[in-house]
């Protein structure tokens, strides 16, 4: 059976986000500071009382810009069928990654591994079977935390765009789809640490709120500087399709 070019396109696109996604779940449980990156001094900026908060972020928003653009074009092209077909899957396919992670850390250690890497590149001591276990497995409220603030932000950025779309028709890409990204983050930057840290964790409602927003100011920034990246994917994938099959 030959493929279309967009039955190709579609499989290439679902490919990106799926890799990304499960690959930012994967980097999330490093924490890195953007000012230390950027090379600045911490803005130690009080947010909420009680709460100074420094720009320190999840790994896993180095390839988000990536499921951001993916998720926007597949929008584009494939209207919401075809993210929520995909976003589903991914969901799924999280939790598989997951399990087989949790399973990998629950076997027993080789002693001859657990030799050879007693120490680190400087000579540190290290456990390096209680290291692997640490990195690669995260706690229960984050994972459901994750997966429930992954799927109600694809839902809703796949409305919101979906809804500007009909307003502005084929005109102001930008519009809907920094609009829907901004929408739909605002929403997913609170629930994941709602669920995760307040609903089954130890965190305040405040605490929550100051992390959410440094959170949500970070996607919205980037949500902006990405536009341009957004624009010319979707310039090569009109050449790619042609005037036919866009």
């Amino acid at each position: 059976m030959k493929l279309s070019k967009k039955d190709r396109l579609y499989a290439v696109l679902c490919s990106v986000f799926l890799t990304n996604a499960i690959l930012a779940e994967m980097v999330g449980v490093k924490i890195f500071s953007l000012e230390k990156t950027l090379d600045m001094a911490p803005v130690q900026w009080e947010v909420l009382q009680g709460f100074v908060l420094d720009f320190n972020l999840t790994a896993g928003v180095v390839v988000w810009p990536i499921v951001f653009v993916t998720s926007d074009i597949i929008n584009e092209y494939f209207g919401r069928p075809g993210v929520k077909w995909i976003s589903y899957l991914t969901a799924i396919l999280i939790v598989y990654v997951f399990g087989a992670v949790y399973v990998a850390t629950r076997l027993p250690p080789a002693d001859f591994w657990l030799g050879l890497n007693q120490t680190d590149a400087e000579g540190n001591p290290i456990h390096i079977n209680a290291a692997f276990a640490t990195i690669f497995r995260q706690g229960l409220g984050i994972i459901v935390g994750s997966i429930t603030a992954f799927l109600v932000g694809q839902i809703l950025d796949a409305h919101a765009f979906h809804w500007i779309k009909t307003i502005t028709g084929s005109k102001h890409l930008w519009l809907r789809a920094t609009g829907s990204t901004l929408f739909s983050q605002l929403i997913d930057s609170f629930v994941v640490l709602f669920v995760a840290f307040f609903v089954l964790g130890n965190w305040s409602l405040n605490q929550v709120l100051a992390v959410g927003i440094i959170n949500y100011i970070y996607k919205f920034s980037l949500a902006v500087l990405i536009t341009p990246l957004l624009y010319g994917v979707h310039h090569l994938i009109d050449r790619y399709l042609g005037e036919a099959e866009v």
